[in-house]
C-alpha cells in the first residue's frame, strides 16, 4: 500500500482543490484574466479525481466580466451534477461581483471573518475628453454607419439618450445576476432586494447573517472536521508541459528586449486597472 499514492488508497477521503483567483475576463491582451477557457481543464480534472468526496474551490476575485463569470458558474454546476459531487467554496480575500457569482456555484460557501462578499450589481465607466482635445487643438473625425454606432464615445459630449440605453442594458444584466443568486442561495438569503442587490458588500460575519455565505471557516479545518484528519486535498494546478513551456519561452536577444520594452505602457495600464478593481474592496 505504501507504493500507492495516498489519494488512491481505498477508504481515504479525497477532496481536490481548485484555486480561482484574479480579475475575471480580459484585462488587456497582454494580461488575460480568469476565463472559462483558462479554468475549464482544471475543473474537469478536479471532478474526475478518484475517490473524491467533494470538490473544494478557493475563490479570491473582485469580479470582472459577467459573461465569463456566469460561464464558469455554469460549468461548475454541470460537472457537479454529472459527477454527483458537492461543491464547497472557500472565500479568501474577496468574492465580489463576478467573483461572488462564481462562489454561488458552491453548495456551501465558507469565508474568513475579514473576507469581503457581495457587490451584486453592474458597473461601467468611461472618461470625457471632448474639452481636452479642444484645448490641444485636435479635431475629432469619426465616420459611422448606424445611428448609435458611436454611442458613449469618450471624445464626444455625453448624450443622455446613450446613457439611458446603457443603464437599461445594465439593469438587464443585473436582473440575470439577481436571479442566479436567488436560485443558488434560495431561502438562505436574509433581507430584501433593496438590501442585498444594491451593489453593497460586507465582511464575513455579516455575509453569513445575510445568507450570502453559510459559515465562517477555512479549508483545512472544515474539511478535516467533515471528512477526518487524514483527508487528502490535492491542489489541481493549471496544465503545464514541455510544449506549453516552449511556447511560453522567449528567446533572448535584441528582438525580445524590444518586444518587452514596447509592451511596458500597456502592461502599466493593465496593472493600474487591476489595482483599481482590487482597491475598491480595500485590497
Amino acid at each position: 500500500m505504501s507504493w500507492i499514492p495516498a489519494r488512491l488508497r481505498p477508504g481515504r477521503a479525497v477532496v481536490p482543490v481548485v484555486r480561482l483567483s484574479g480579475v475575471i475576463g480580459a484585462v488587456t491582451p497582454l494580461r488575460p484574466g480568469m476565463s472559462l477557457a483558462g479554468v475549464a481543464r482544471m475543473l474537469e480534472r478536479a471532478f474526475a479525481v478518484k475517490n473524491a468526496k467533494a470538490v473544494a474551490l478557493l475563490i479570491n476575485s473582485p469580479g470582472g466580466s459577467p459573461v465569463q463569470s456566469r460561464q464558469i458558474y455554469l460549468r461548475i454546476r454541470q460537472l457537479a451534477e454529472e459527477k454527483k459531487l458537492p461543491v464547497l467554496v472557500f472565500v479568501e480575500d474577496v468574492a465580489a461581483s463576478g467573483g461572488y457569482m462564481i462562489a454561488c456555484a458552491g453548495d456551501e460557501i465558507f469565508c474568513d471573518p475579514s473576507s469581503i462578499l457581495g457587490s451584486i450589481g453592474v458597473v461601467g465607466g468611461s472618461f470625457g475628453f471632448q474639452e481636452l482635445i479642444k484645448k490641444l487643438g485636435v479635431e475629432r473625425r469619426l465616420y459611422t454607419a448606424g445611428t448609435h454606432k458611436a454611442m458613449l464615445d469618450p471624445f464626444l459630449p455625453e448624450n443622455p439618450d446613450d446613457v439611458a440605453r446603457l443603464k437599461a442594458l445594465q439593469r438587464e444584466i443585473h436582473t440575470i445576476f439577481i436571479a442566479l443568486v436567488k436560485q443558488s442561495r434560495g431561502t438562505r438569503l436574509k433581507g430584501g432586494d433593496d438590501l442585498l442587490f444594491t451593489g453593497e458588500y460586507w465582511a464575513g460575519e455579516t455575509s453569513v447573517s445575510l445568507g450570502l455565505a453559510d459559515a465562517i471557516g477555512d479549508l483545512r479545518s472544515t474539511l478535516r472536521a467533515r471528512y477526518g484528519d487524514k483527508v487528502q486535498t490535492p491542489l489541481i494546478a493549471p496544465a503545464s508541459g514541455m510544449l506549453s513551456s516552449l511556447l511560453g519561452r522567449r528567446s533572448p536577444g535584441v528582438l525580445a528586449a524590444w518586444e518587452s520594452a514596447s509592451s511596458l505602457p500597456e502592461e502599466a495600464i493593465s496593472a493600474f486597472e487591476t489595482r483599481a478593481i482590487w482597491a475598491k474592496f480595500g485590497f
